[in-house]
């Protein structure tokens, strides 16, 4: 702790040369300067303070945010072993873009490409892109469905100023980001009680020839559930053959493209289905890398309109560029690539199951409290993770039981309304990964029980959720 400091100390910024002087000098003796002034705020401190001083500063102010390995609200990787740390951090200094310098990271991320390529089951030679994540990699991909259509109707001499693109409310907020960025009509299908997901009858009344795509997700952030993409597929298949209106299908693998391959093989979701464009998947999710990586694929190379393709030689050598972003880190590039050499198709399918089981256990051991009611826990094909809701009647609410949980135990599990027209359901969910293991799921579920019994006593944290309880007893 400090030493006791005069009565008419100062902070050092506003204090006379002298005593400024005298302060500096007490903290090398007593303390850091960070326990005497306030952090730096609304502007750059006069002077500055050591290394050793700045790097403990911000570990105060992070000792506010919770452990990333509880935070089972989150779909991003949290762990990666001690080596794949050390590839990142020597690749810290490596500056993605600039292939004129570090031409092997270049090929490294068509490496990448490629194997995702053949695990998506690419018909042939194809193309794609590294991206900051997936929402980068959704923008791009539907560009491409946008100059795509464009390009079909200024060849057939057809207006191009009402283009529209069809998705379910289970998407993720980037799609409606796309549509209003780029001036695209989103034609959002609504979910509803005991549906999560869409199919077939639910787009097709929104199929026109001005819909530039149509969107599926593979594991939505919801529930975890997929899509009917088969279903979808082959109705546009159908709709090109009757009615000669060519839909392309966007595939949103964020989360399940790394799990479907190795969970569900036999499952066809991918570029196995005809009108399957593009597909899009985030490595700092199921592809295990820390955040910052995303993937976007092409079922071929023309499904990338050459007019979305710049060239440049900033930095030495011509180079095409398709990202939003141009500099940007290689450190995560390597580290996906660190995966696929250390796991394999082997390692990978190990994980998957491993975090599968571990989902299932801890689904058992929520519902055995008597409060929960499982989301789909009947569906064979699912990412790792439990959705629940309060079976209803409760003094309290899903909102209750997560704050509970949090200040009980730590643990950060979300709690959420599902989009219109089932926004008035609650749902809870856990992400099951790596480093929540058997033993976790048990001591987990046990708290989540002993967070009922506290509110079943207590009562709905907050008067607002007590009226909400109220008026939303079901669907």
């Amino acid at each position: 702790m400090p030493a006791q400091q005069p009565a008419d100390h100062r902070p050092a910024e506003d204090a006379p040369e002298m005593t400024r002087r005298q302060i500096e000098r007490m903290e090398g003796i007593y303390g850091n300067r960070y326990l005497l002034e306030p952090a730096p705020d609304h502007k750059l401190p006069r002077g500055g303070m050591s290394a050793e001083e700045a790097a403990e500063l911000i570990s105060e102010e992070m000792v506010l945010d919770g452990l990333p390995t509880r935070n089972l609200a989150t779909f991003v990787t949290t762990w990666m072993e001690p080596e794949a740390d050390r590839v990142i951090s020597e690749a810290l200094r490596v500056n993605f873009i600039d292939h004129a310098e570090y031409p092997q990271t270049a090929e490294i991320e068509q490496r990448c490409i490629r194997m995702l390529a053949h695990l998506f089951n690419a018909p042939g030679e194809t193309t794609g892109a590294r991206t900051q994540g997936s929402s980068e990699a959704i923008m791009l991909g539907a560009l491409s469905l946008k100059w795509k259509w464009r390009g079909r109707r200024e060849a057939a001499g057809k207006p191009v100023d009402r283009p529209n693109l069809v998705f379910g409310g289970d998407v993720h907020v980037v799609w409606e980001k796309f549509c209003r960025y780029f001036d695209v009509e989103p034609r959002i299908v609504p979910l509803a009680p005991e549906k999560y997901t869409i199919g077939p009858e639910d787009v097709e009344p929104h199929i026109d020839e001005n819909t530039i795509g149509v969107a599926a997700v593979l594991g939505t952030t919801f529930t975890g559930h997929a899509d009917d993409i088969r279903g979808i597929n082959d109705h546009l298949v159908a709709l090109k053959h009757e009615r000669g209106i060519d839909v392309p299908l966007h595939v949103d693998a964020a989360s399940g493209g790394f799990v479907w391959p190795f969970l569900y093989p036999h499952s066809e979701w991918d570029f196995r289905l005809e009108q399957v464009r593009s597909i899009n998947v985030s490595g700092h999710k199921f592809g295990l890398v820390y955040p910052g990586i995303g993937w976007l694929l092409f079922r071929e190379k023309d499904d990338l309109p050459e007019d979305l393709v710049f060239y440049e030689n900033y930095l030495g050598k011509r180079d095409a560029t398709f990202t939003l972003n141009f500099s940007t880190g290689a450190a995560m590039v390597l580290a996906q690539y660190y995966n696929f050499a250390r796991l394999g198709h082997a390692g990978y399918r190990y994980v998957m199951e491993t975090m599968k089981y571990n989902a299932r256990a801890l689904a058992t051991e929520i519902a055995a409290i008597g409060e929960f009611e499982i989301i789909g826990g009947g569906h064979d094909e699912q990412l790792p993770l439990v959705a629940f809701k309060l079976t209803g009647g409760q003094v309290y609410d899903e909102f209750d039981v997560a704050a509970q949980l949090a200040a009980e135990r730590g643990w950060m599990v979300p709690a959420y309304t599902l989009p219109p027209n089932a926004e008035h359901v609650k749902i809870m969910r856990v992400l099951v990964k790596e480093t929540l293991g058997h033993s976790l799921t048990t001591t987990l579920g046990a708290d989540i029980a002993q967070a009922c019994e506290t509110l079943a006593v207590k009562g709905a944290l907050h008067e607002s959720d007590r009226k909400r309880v109220k008026t939303n007893t079901g669907f």
